[in-house]
């Protein structure tokens, strides 16, 4: 189970005006969620229908147009001691409103936007839409384990011809999810361009996505599990994958990741590999990574993000070469590291974790 519509009952939403934002919690239909479970399928998907629709929302907007939207991702983890906590919700919050700025949008406010989501969160947890802590996902260091998965979002106001959004609504839902990769995955290097200099590559905007999403089902049809883009200016550099950012673990010992710029989303789980790797007493260089350096250094590479955490790649393939690599060495320790801080297996002395409850 990677990413369900099932979405939790209660959603944050908040609209801009004039006067700034205005917010409310709603509270969608539902059923507890034992009833839920055992509803059959057309019941459900009848339910799942008309948490999903908003009969007060325009479907003609600038978003649904011309894709001028941005969203985030992050996750309320169950954890040992029984509490339920988010990662490092502020710097979601920060990225949410630097990518509202860089689509000309008005930004929604830092604190607003973590406040927010703790409160959904603790309201659907007190209504059992959460998932509690399972001793058995220590088995295999949480690869299966379950988390909330909180999706914040911008939504245009109503508008058809081309043209900014001054006034968008917020939206925060969650659902449920598990694992998003299954162990290790064979990528290829496509030939499409994520991104250009000068555009929105930075942005985790909606429109960001067409692209990657084309990618990764072209690399899916011939037998991958992951595309990985190279720079659209010299076509010789990489700089992530589909929807992840990505690492490479040289034999030299050095640990590479590309350097962040305006065709690279500054990805947080990418943030907090790198601090935890150096604390590892490891290497650590943004900077930029050849393909055919990717190619020919590296014995481990894994690609990473908030649904896929730290993911081993187990080859590599570009222009008809396959390069193969090691797995389960450093992405199998930084993996243990940051899922042992969010699930609460191991002491939090980073002061990632936002309680909940």
């Amino acid at each position: 189970m990677a990413f369900t519509l099932n979405s939790f009952p209660v959603v944050y939403r908040a609209k801009h005006s004039e006067e700034g934002w205005r917010d409310e919690y709603l509270e969608r239909p539902h059923g507890t969620p034992e009833e839920e479970a055992a509803m059959d399928a057309a019941r459900r998907e009848a339910l799942e229908e008309a948490r999903n629709c908003y009969a007060d929302m325009p479907l003609l907007n600038y978003t649904t147009q011309y894709g001028l939207g941005c969203f985030e991702g992050l996750k309320a983890f169950p954890r040992k001691d029984g509490s339920l906590a988010i990662f490092r919700p502020e710097m979601n919050a920060a990225r949410f409103a630097r990518s509202m700025a860089g689509l000309r949008m008005p930004p929604f406010p830092e604190a607003d936007f973590t406040l927010a989501c703790v409160e959904m969160v603790r309201r659907n947890a007190k209504l059992g839409f959460l998932p509690r802590y399972n001793p058995a996902w220590e088995k295999d260091t949480f690869a299966s384990a379950e988390a909330g998965y909180i999706r914040p979002f911008a939504v245009a106001e109503g508008g058809i011809g081309v043209n900014l959004s001054r006034h968008p609504w917020v939206m925060m839902v969650a659902t449920r999810v598990g694992a998003y990769f299954s162990g290790a995955s064979d990528a290829v290097v496509t030939n499409r361009f994520r991104a250009t200099p000068n555009g929105t590559g930075w942005i985790k905007a909606a429109s960001n996505y067409a692209i990657a999403t084309l990618a990764k089902s072209e690399a899916i049809d011939a037998g991958f599990m992951e595309c990985v883009f190279l720079d659209s200016t010299e076509r010789k550099y990489v700089e992530e994958g589909s929807s992840c950012n990505i690492f490479f673990y040289l034999k030299s010992g050095e640990l590479a990741t590309p350097a962040l710029g305006d065709t690279i989303l500054p990805g947080i789980t990418r943030a907090s590999i790198i601090e935890l790797a150096r604390d590892m007493g490891i290497t650590v260089n943004e900077r930029k990574v050849s393909i055919e350096e990717a190619m020919d250094e590296t014995a481990e590479c894994f690609v990473c993000g908030t649904a896929a955490g730290a993911v081993p790649i187990s080859s590599l393939t570009w222009n008809g070469r396959k390069a193969a690599f090691a797995s389960g060495g450093l992405s199998a320790q930084i993996q243990a590291a940051i899922k042992g801080i969010q699930y609460g297996a191991v002491p939090d002395t980073k002061g990632w974790m936002t309680q909940v409850l």
